[in-house]
């Protein structure tokens, strides 16, 4: 691993009743540069459509998806990611989209937390990301 983490676990251990699947960890120690994107939403950041309304883990997907762009752009990677915030609007969702977010964050362990809010800034958006990395210092 790039970073130091702390305790990783699988959300599977943690949470056996539910069918979950994400690499996470308690915490990360991470030395470089450090890269911090504004929370991301389903929306393509050219034409700023929103994509996928109602479908909570297509917008996970696009979401991630935007993530990944923006951190390349950074001259990042989505393995040096040291921290998620996941924003739902619905408890409901959150299965669907920690699905999806296992599938990209596989031997990463970020660590993770997840909160329930009333509303996003469009209605039409049911998840929002929000991620740390940092760029590990040339060895």
């Amino acid at each position: 691993m790039i970073h130091k983490r702390l305790r990783p676990f699988n959300t599977k251990d943690t949470y056996p009743e539910q069918k979950l699947n994400t690499d996470l960890s308690q915490g990360v120690v991470a030395r470089g540069t450090m890269v911090f994107l504004r929370g991301q939403v389903s929306q393509d950041l050219d034409t700023r459509e929103s994509l996928h309304v109602g479908d909570p883990r297509a917008q996970a997907r696009k979401t991630l998806e935007n993530i990944k762009m923006l951190l390349e752009e950074a001259g990042s990677e989505m393995a040096h990611i040291c921290r998620i915030v996941v924003y739902l609007t619905d408890i409901r969702y959150r299965e669907a989209v920690y699905l999806e977010m296992g599938e990209w964050f596989k031997g990463v362990h970020p660590c993770s937390t997840g909160l329930v809010v009333p509303a996003l800034a469009r209605p039409e958006w049911v998840v929002e990301i929000e991620v740390t990395a940092v760029i590990p210092d040339a060895a």
